[in-house]
């Protein structure tokens, strides 16, 4: 049996011009600490003002450890390609909307009984 050998393609010269070193779009310039906090800030929760009076009426209030936990379930929600989400976290139902990383509204423990959520495509328990 006779192979059949491979010879590789020669390589071709490299034409036209290089390419230009990348900058920083202005209004970003900074060190990287605050490039790094500004990054993390654009991707924290953030609430509407829907979602603040129904915190503020249901006297729901959240430490920075449980709007963290928050913000990581809204990031799973986002990493399995969630639109609108309900997360679920110590008796409490937040409606997303998960591509604006936006709480819309808030549901308590006492409120939750036989309500129905619309418009949502997924849930996550955190």
């Amino acid at each position: 049996m006779v192979e059949k050998i491979i010879f590789p393609q020669p390589i071709k010269p490299i034409t036209g011009q290089p390419e230009k070193p990348r900058s920083i779009p202005t209004g970003q310039q900074g060190s990287f600490a605050e490039l790094l906090q500004d990054t993390i800030a654009q991707s924290a929760v953030k609430f509407s003002a829907h979602a603040q009076r129904r915190l503020e009426t249901r006297q729901i209030n959240l430490t920075a450890a449980e709007v963290e936990r928050l913000n990581q379930g809204v990031t799973r929600a986002a990493e399995k390609g969630a639109r609108d989400s309900l997360i679920l976290m110590d008796n409490v139902a937040y409606v997303v909307s998960v591509k604006n990383r936006t709480v819309v509204t808030a549901v308590d423990g006492p409120n939750l009984k036989e309500n129905v959520f619309t418009n949502i495509d997924s849930a996550v328990i955190v």
